[in-house]
């Protein structure tokens, strides 16, 4: 079984210091952030990122003096920006920080239906230059499942040849309108994509850590972070995706699952 690669989504583009004060916004408040996952034990820091009132927002500028201090705090961590962007957002803003040619980018495998009138849109088109795009510089990207759907449309484009083999997955689970967190839905995702393929799960809010603990068991890897759960136990605000990252930690560590360094989740990924 390969050592657990962890990925600390550590502000997504919907909660708020509201909801936790300790949500990152500024390009210092996400150093900080990114510097307590990394050190904690995440080797992939997933990033949206903010304009300093909290508004969320795809430029590339942005998201550049975000690496920047990323790589300052945390030297060979993988950054893995967001295509996703925030509910409303056109294509040609969620495309543009794949052209800082990072590493590792997700991709959205199907549009989603969030609840009341927002909905997420993610065509064919979408993908398929999305994909395009990522190639071309070099981008690996993680193909977001939020329903079984989404994975039958990635073996499809990789017929094609859109997508190379081995793919990554990200599967997402606990969504309004997606697929719900029970261990038999993640057990059907994952015997549903191709062998050779690796993946990794997150899950909303309370179904967070059953789901990484399951997807630890079974040899995937784990995504915790703000974006995902803002608590790090009933009732009790994190104080920082450093905690949150450590409780993942030490749930391998009791399971018996080495935690990847950065170096080892590039070749675990084939992304070195």
């Amino acid at each position: 079984m390969n050592k657990l690669i962890i990925t600390a989504a550590i502000c997504g583009a919907e909660v708020t210091k509201e909801q936790n004060p300790n949500i990152p916004y500024t390009i210092e408040e996400i150093g900080r952030e990114a510097e307590s996952a990394y050190n904690a034990g995440a080797s992939i820091i997933h990033l949206h990122v903010r304009e300093d009132d909290g508004i969320p927002t795809q430029r590339k500028e942005r998201f550049k003096e975000c690496f920047e201090i990323i790589k300052e705090k945390c030297s060979n961590v993988i950054i893995q920006p967001s295509t996703g962007g925030a509910i409303g957002m056109s294509d040609n803003e969620r495309i543009q920080p794949v052209y800082l040619n990072p590493e590792l980018a997700t991709l959205d495998m199907g549009t989603m239906n969030f609840g009341g009138n927002e909905i997420f849109v993610n065509t064919e088109t979408t993908i398929i230059r999305f994909a395009e795009e990522m190639y071309k510089r070099g981008v690996k990207p993680e193909l977001e499942c939020f329903d079984i759907g989404m994975i039958d449309m990635a073996h499809r484009l990789n017929r094609k040849g859109y997508f190379k083999s081995p793919m990554h997955f990200n599967f997402v689970l606990g969504v309004i309108g997606g697929i719900s967190a029970t261990s038999k839905n993640l057990n059907f995702m994952i015997e549903s994509i191709p062998k050779g393929s690796t993946y990794t799960v997150c899950a909303i809010g309370k179904y967070e850590f059953p789901m990484i603990s399951l997807s630890i068991a079974l040899g995937g890897h784990a995504r915790v972070g703000f974006e995902d759960n803002i608590y790090i136990s009933k009732g009790e605000l994190a104080k920082s995706n450093g905690q949150l990252v450590g409780k993942v930690a030490k749930i391998a560590s009791e399971m018996g699952r080495e935690i990847a360094s950065p170096l080892e989740a590039r070749k675990i990924l084939n992304i070195i």
